[in-house]
């Protein structure tokens, strides 16, 4: 690990899993996602990672909403915007995640490595009275459907993203899907440097736990070379150890209400996501790790500047 090595921290700001059942404190609509994001953005993450919803929380890919909030949280804050082509499980099609990147054209957008079962019903316990009549049956429903992102969308997702000088945040479910990334790497249409993200506990991919954080490490440097850069993203009351964890081993760090409604381990809920920023700064910097600004993760990255996206 080099001595010198900042840490780009990203916030993920709301996501398209929770539901506002499960915490008032989750950001919905135009105006609350702005907020949030700016917020985060101004308590020190390097980057922003953005996900619409609609004033319920019901998660959208309307063009209108995804303008207004991410023409809002440029005008707030100068962290890198990246943009999300998951969408929410089930809700929309490929083409539907994806057309994000042709409109907008952000500095990074997560690129999801292959497809999986990707359930979201143990969610449902969290959650005694509905708010909204959508909430259960969008997570009782991921049940019953696959995370789709086969090679030839990923390969789609790959190419317009370089056609819109898009930085791909290579998101990994399981440990299957870092060898899909090898074959393109091989195909010479991935550029370098990559940036992955390991997500691990989902309900259908790898199970959460240090080993196997550490195998993915091991081998995605393995297949993909000891120059790749990561990330990880970590559910629940665990986020802050993992993270930290993380960052020792020589990644980066991620937090944010979409990963966890959590600012501690006994369960209290979050009340922002700059609370976390701010957490799991205090963290980094107790153990002598400095934060990369927006301008040092934009230059780490090699990304394209603010100046260059659509919005």
């Amino acid at each position: 690990m080099a001595k010198n090595r900042k840490i780009i921290l990203s916030c993920a700001v709301t996501g398209g899993i929770h539901t506002p059942s499960m915490s008032e404190y989750l950001p919905c609509g135009v105006d609350g996602i702005v907020k949030a994001a700016v917020d985060a953005g101004n308590a020190g993450a390097s980057m922003l990672h953005v996900h619409a919803r609609e004033e319920n929380g019901k998660p959208t890919a309307d063009f209108t909403v995804w303008r207004a909030i991410l023409s809002g949280i440029k005008a707030g804050t100068d962290a890198v915007i990246g943009i999300t082509t998951g969408g929410a499980v089930g809700l929309m099609s490929v083409q539907e995640r994806l057309s994000v990147i042709a409109e907008f054209k952000p500095e990074i957008a997560s690129c999801n490595a292959g497809s999986i079962n990707f359930s979201l019903t143990g969610l449902t316990k969290l959650i005694e009275t509905p708010k909204y009549d959508w909430e259960l049956p969008f997570l009782e429903a991921t049940y019953r459907k696959v995370f789709q992102n086969t090679f030839e969308d990923l390969e789609y997702a790959i190419k317009i993203m370089n056609e819109h000088g898009t930085k791909q945040e290579f998101e990994i479910f399981d440990l299957g899907q870092i060898g899909n990334l090898a074959y393109f790497v091989k195909q010479g249409i991935v550029p370098k440097p990559m940036y992955l993200q390991f997500v691990l506990g989902v309900m259908g991919g790898a199970p959460q736990s240090l080993d196997n954080l550490n195998h993915n490490i091991s081998q995605a440097k393995r297949m993909l070379g000891d120059d790749v850069m990561y990330s990880l993203v970590i559910g629940g009351r665990m986020m802050f150890r993992y993270e930290i964890y993380n960052a020792i081993s020589g990644g980066n760090c991620r937090v944010g209400l979409e990963d966890s409604l959590y600012i501690n381990v006994p369960g209290e809920l979050a009340k922002s996501n700059a609370e976390q920023v701010k957490k799991i700064i205090g963290m980094l910097r107790s153990l002598d790790f400095e934060i990369a600004t927006p301008d040092e993760a934009r230059e780490m990255l090699q990304l394209k500047g603010a100046a260059n996206v659509g919005f």
